[in-house]
């Protein structure tokens, strides 16, 4: 009886991906439930609670689409609110929770460390502890030399303590590609765009996006092997060719497309810089220093792709990721060339690489699609308009032409599944669903099939 009983319990045990998934449920009502308050809107009101979930998703998953201007509807302790939920969201609280284990020297078994495996996607159980300890330090320095750089900019401009605060908002925001800002201040939804030839304020966000989206498992490498690149393993290789392939061809491409264009009236220097932040900031940072709406049909296109692809693995950024790209794409080279296998580096692909990188181009491109025609089916939008807001939010990249105010209910709670999809990974959100597997005693026999 007490065996059947074990058995049961351990049968109703939630799974790591579904601990996670709710984690961040919680953390998303909870933030909901605080932005409600009336000390959280600046004039005083309580919001409506549908846009606090809005908000509150949007920030715990790190995405940057709003319904309302954040400076204009938020006060300081609503701004603070969404902060927290941004750092957590960015982080992942198994990180945080485990960090703060440990300094109240509690012991970290075997399951905690299985969740941070999960959480943050490396490659081994060990050094987790260490881990999560470098993550933490690194992300206070990164975050901290970020805002010492912006605070030479906004403090002049905005005064010692609101420059503080924009200078910690931003850089927090920028590292965990989060992309919410306060500059509506100036003008609503207006994001960076008045400091769009400033080298210092878009070099500064810039860097942190690209830090935080590389990967937890980047960093770890890099802290153990430094500049020797013949040692780093074949994912931290993978990672850097494949974002300085994006970052250098986006920023070309969208040259080509704008320099006539958008970008005519720009000084060299300027143009450069809004060629660059477009390539970094669409994947999955979400701020702006050119108008989005602004954009000709093939930027927002070129934009899209971007906020599909995002960042890393085990990073703060959002997307189908870049290795997944890298491997899909190696897969085709090798196919066409017909070899064995799929190689780079020296090194050889498992299979269940590229079969995780089809399944999760799969997913996410399926319900990127069904989102943008449920959309459509429910309002008469333009097809760019709605196909590049939920590539945003599938990518939690929250980056908007300026339709997310305008969609009604239904259509924003597409977005929010979306944006919850993307942050704990579409491959996740499936699995919470599902059983472990069992393999079969006997499997059926196999038969060819005509593929393309």
């Amino acid at each position: 009886m007490d065996g059947e009983m074990k058995g049961r319990k351990k049968h109703r045990q939630l799974s790591q991906t579904q601990l996670i998934a709710l984690g961040f449920f919680v953390i998303i009502m909870a933030g909901a439930l605080l932005l409600t308050l009336p000390a959280a809107s600046r004039d005083g009101q309580r919001e409506p609670f549908f846009n606090c979930l809005f908000t509150a998703v949007s920030a715990s998953c790190v995405t940057g689409l709003v319904v309302a201007d954040t400076w204009t509807q938020w006060s300081l302790a609503g701004q603070a609110c969404i902060l927290g939920m941004i750092q957590l969201g960015g982080l992942g609280f198994i990180t945080i929770g485990i960090f703060l284990s440990v300094l109240l020297r509690r012991r970290i078994g075997l399951r905690e460390r299985g969740l941070m495996q999960e959480s943050v996607n490396t490659l081994q159980i060990g050094g987790m502890v260490r881990l999560a300890r470098r993550i933490i330090l690194g992300t206070a320095v990164f975050e901290g030399a970020g805002a010492v750089f912006l605070s030479i900019r906004f403090i002049p401009r905005f005064g010692l303590w609101q420059g503080l605060w924009y200078s910690i908002f931003h850089s927090v925001s920028a590292f965990c590609n989060a992309g919410f800002d306060l500059f509506g201040q100036e003008e609503p939804y207006h994001s960076l765009c008045s400091y769009r030839g400033d080298w210092l304020v878009i070099l500064t966000i810039s860097l942190l996006a690209m830090i935080g989206g590389i990967g937890f498992i980047v960093w770890e490498d890099i802290w153990e092997h430094g500049l020797h690149i013949r040692r780093y393993l074949l994912h931290t290789k993978m990672v850097l060719v494949t974002t300085g392939f994006l970052i250098g061809g986006g920023t070309l491409l969208f040259y080509l497309l704008e320099a006539g264009g958008l970008f005519a009236e720009m000084t060299p220097a300027e143009t450069f810089l809004a060629c660059f932040f477009s390539a970094v900031t669409p994947r999955t940072a979400g701020f702006n220093s050119v108008d989005t709406a602004a954009l000709s049909q093939g930027s927002r296109l070129l934009t899209s792709i971007l906020m599909f692809i995002g960042g890393s693995p085990g990073s703060t950024a959002g997307g189908i990721k870049t290795t997944t790209l890298a491997v899909l794409l190696l897969c085709v080279h090798s196919n066409v060339r017909r070899s064995f296998g799929v190689e780079l580096f020296g090194r050889r692909l498992q299979e269940e690489a590229i079969r995780q990188s089809a399944c999760i181009l799969t997913i996410n491109l399926c319900l990127m699609l069904t989102a943008t025609v449920a959309i459509m089916a429910l309002q008469a939008l333009p097809l760019s308009e709605v196909l590049f807001e939920t590539c945003s939010a599938i990518g939690t990249a929250g980056m908007s032409t300026g339709i997310t105010r305008s969609l009604n209910t239904a259509s924003r709670l597409i977005l929010i599944l979306l944006m919850y999809c993307g942050r704990i990974g579409s491959l996740s959100f499936a699995l919470a669903f599902i059983h472990s597997p069992v393999k079969p005693h006997v499997q059926l026999p196999a038969e060819r099939i005509t593929i393309g």
